[in-house]
């Protein structure tokens, strides 16, 4: 696999880039990416035949453009906590097809997670967040253009790079931090995740949610977004309906049982997935049940395979056991990615063993028991049958 490292300059995204002198990135300002909804693309993003990677993708977006070009200015600029070059990748033998990868330095390198008790967990400003970041960790603020009917006026989004990446592009989505929200999904937030996935014309730009309990390690209103250049097991799983009109699906297959919200168009229908995606997080957040959630392209609901066609966004939704701090002995943590069928591991040794069985048996350990996964279902089916019809 080609590193993404080597996708060439963009020349008209400087206005992206942080000047070359320190002492001038505070008076900098944040520059604005304003997209409108022409810019939403559903349809004719696929993966490539062969090799894949940044590379061999259609030509780059405009966002992929300026979020590769001013992430890549701040690898060279050492403003990470390690430099990412291509990590090594093993599909594992097996049925699911996860996708392993080795990053010990994530593993060794990455902030301490902070003292989470409870996945309704206020905010507190004694704690790490996102209002005490460097000027230069902050690459653009998303603000969508108010174009079209039935459209809702998104909120500005930081898009500030991720110290401890997972992978190559990878950043978090951070509405106004000076809101000092907690780490509780609001449509905004959601809307914007989305929409980046839809900029995006790469395939594999995907876009998560982490509850408290359910990894997430600051609690402080953020979505990950990141570049795999790799299919995963959820964009083509198979799903059945759970309500008549088509609006909640499960997801039996594995890597985890979930539920799968489905869009093909932007506009109205994606304001109703938001909400619909929003109804149900603050329903296990009002329980205390820690959850995660990913955003992908993907094929239709319904008997679909792993290479079906990308004909449009896949929202997962997982409610799992909660999990408070970091596991150590473990060959991965399981949170968004993982339970899409993504496994960032710690160690070489891990790497070298793992197993489909052992990474179902560390996913399994994490999920709902099976009574109260069925109340939960119950509960979410009958939340989104009170929708007006």
């Amino acid at each position: 696999q080609v590193s993404p490292m080597a996708i060439p300059r963009a020349s008209n995204e400087t206005s992206y880039l942080l000047p070359p002198n320190k002492e001038d990135w505070e008076g900098h300002g944040i520059p604005d990416f304003v997209y409108g909804q022409e810019e939403l693309v559903m349809e004719g993003v696929q993966w490539p035949r062969g090799a894949l990677s940044l590379l061999n993708t259609p030509p780059l977006s405009h966002f992929d453009s300026a979020l590769c070009s001013a992430w890549r200015q701040r690898m060279e600029l050492g403003l990470f906590r390690y430099p990412l070059g291509a990590l090594p990748t093993q599909t594992l033998p097996g049925t699911v097809g996860f996708v392993a990868q080795l990053n010990v330095e994530r593993g060794v390198q990455r902030r301490r997670p902070q003292n989470i008790k409870s996945v309704r967990q206020e905010f507190d400003p004694e704690q790490f967040n996102f209002n005490q970041i460097r000027p230069g960790e902050v690459l653009f603020r998303l603000h969508g253009k108010q174009d079209c009917p039935g459209t809702v006026q998104q909120e500005d989004i930081l898009v500030v790079i991720n110290v401890s990446p997972l992978e190559w592009g990878h950043v978090l989505l951070v509405p106004e931090p000076a809101r000092g929200l907690p780490q509780r999904l609001l449509p905004g937030a959601l809307r914007a995740g989305v929409e980046a996935v839809l900029l995006s014309s790469h395939p594999g730009f995907r876009v998560g949610f982490n509850s408290l309990g359910g990894l997430a390690s600051v609690n402080h209103l953020h979505l990950h977004g990141y570049y795999l250049a790799h299919r995963l097991p959820v964009e083509g799983a198979p799903s059945e309906p759970l309500d008549p009109r088509g609006r909640l699906h499960v997801l039996q297959a594995l890597p985890a049982p979930g539920f799968l919200f489905y869009t093909s168009r932007p506009g109205p229908d994606l304001e109703a997935l938001v909400s619909r995606v929003c109804r149900a997080t603050d329903y296990l957040t009002d329980c205390d049940i820690a959850h995660n959630l990913f955003v992908t392209r993907g094929a239709p609901p319904g008997k679909t395979s792993s290479s079906s066609a990308l004909s449009g966004v896949r929202v997962i939704l997982w409610p799992r056991k909660p999990s408070f701090g970091i596991k150590e002995g473990e060959a991965f943590n399981v949170a968004l990615c993982e339970l899409a069928g993504h496994l960032p591991v710690k160690t070489a040794q891990d790497f070298s063993s793992l197993t489909e069985a052992a990474a179902l048996a560390l996913i399994r350990e994490c999920l709902l028991p099976p009574a109260q996964a069925e109340d939960v279902q119950v509960a979410l089916v009958a939340l989104i049958g009170q929708e007006e019809q």
